[in-house]
Formats: structure tokens, sequence, C-alpha cells
């Protein structure tokens, strides 16, 4: 199923068509594309190169380790990714090796999560990322150390059929994707002097850019 933005300015492919289902296929993501996720995760840039960022991942082919980081999930997340073949632990390390604090480690670690959807896109996967789970759970079901806290979890696979979800998330993975204005969110020069950019449509009257 493929849900592409409304977007009003030209997009990349890989961004217009990235979303957040709930439908995933079972069909297990084979080596080299997880191997991939993980290399596009690696190049993202961080301040002083510290590479903040830390992977746990469990796929269903470990039925036990996969239960386990279930579990830390909310009820309402079980329900659809307990289905998911590939579930990503995100950890971000706080502290650099000679002990200071970095407080651009979240920041940092966002940004190699967002350099992994777009390769996921590129290979024909989905994305779904989680905040609702029990981070200290999910700390002491696999061991993290201190230093290395869990941010989110992360659900990846082939798109699959909204019509195996539960009722309750049936109609949101249906309804049309929603986003605010530049002008609501970016400001020019000063604060609330809102941007806005001019929506340029060809003499035909349509806007390529929407799709």
């Amino acid at each position: 199923m493929n849900k592409p933005t409304d977007n009003r300015h030209p997009l990349h492919e890989l961004l217009r068509d990235r979303w957040s289902p709930r439908a995933f296929s079972d069909r297990m993501i084979e080596n080299d594309k997880l191997a991939s996720l993980f290399e596009a995760a690696r190049w993202s840039p961080s301040g002083a190169n510290l590479q903040p960022w830390g992977f746990l991942f469990v796929t269903k082919e470990d039925s036990q380790a996969h239960a386990k980081l279930v579990t830390t999930l909310t009820e309402r997340n079980q329900r659809w990714a307990s289905n998911v073949p590939l579930l990503i632990l995100t950890l971000a390390r706080r502290t650099s090796e000679d002990g200071r604090e970095n407080p651009w480690a979240g920041y940092d670690l966002g940004q190699s999560v967002a350099h992994l959807t777009v390769q996921a896109v590129s290979l024909g996967l989905s994305v779904h990322q989680m905040g609702g789970f029990d981070a200290e759970r999910a700390r002491a079901a696999f061991d993290v150390p201190e230093g290395h806290d869990p941010v989110t979890v992360v659900a990846v696979g082939y798109p699959g059929n909204p019509d195996d979800l539960p009722e309750e998330f049936r109609q949101r993975e249906q309804d049309p994707r929603k986003r605010r204005e530049i002008e609501e969110f970016v400001f020019e020069n000063r604060w609330n002097n809102p941007y806005r950019p001019a929506v340029l449509e060809p003499a035909g009257g349509t806007d390529p850019t929407r799709n």
C-alpha cells in the first residue's frame, strides 16, 4: 500500500513515499538488505564524529528474543508490532569516551535512524518508529549497560495487508497523511514571521509536485 505525500514543493521520491504503516508482511528481510540498513545508519553525520548511536535488533527467527522485545512495548503497540519480523532497539550513548556529556547524542541518533529509514524505503521496506515502550525493562531484558540509553523501538519489514490489522488500526492505515504547513513552523529573520514559499504551478494549472 502506498501513501505518498501531498507535497506543495519538490521532494525526492524516497522522502515522498516514506510513511509509518502498521501493516507488515511476515516475510523476513534478506541479510544483505539488513546490513544495508545499518551501513546507512553508520554513515550518518554526528557531532565531533562521536557516532553516539547503538542498535540492538531481533528477528522472528529467534522467537524468544523477539518476544522479549515485544513485551517491552505498550499494549497498544504490541497488538500490531508482534507480527513485524524485525524490531530494532535504538540507543544513545550520552557520554563520550573521555567521560564528557554529549548533549547532542539524541539528535545524532535521530539522524542515524533517519538515514536508516530512507535506505529502507529505497529497498522496498517500511519503517514505523515507536516511543511507546518501557526503556528500563528493555535495558534489563537485553543487558544494556549504563551510559547507553534506550530511546525508541523501530519496526522494519515489507509492506503488509491493512485488512490483517486489528480493527482499531485499519482506518488509520487508510487515512490521508497530514502535516502542518511550512509557514506554521518556519520563520524568516525573526520569530513568528512566517516563511511563505511560493507554490509554482505550470501553465496547465496542475502542480507536478503533488502526488
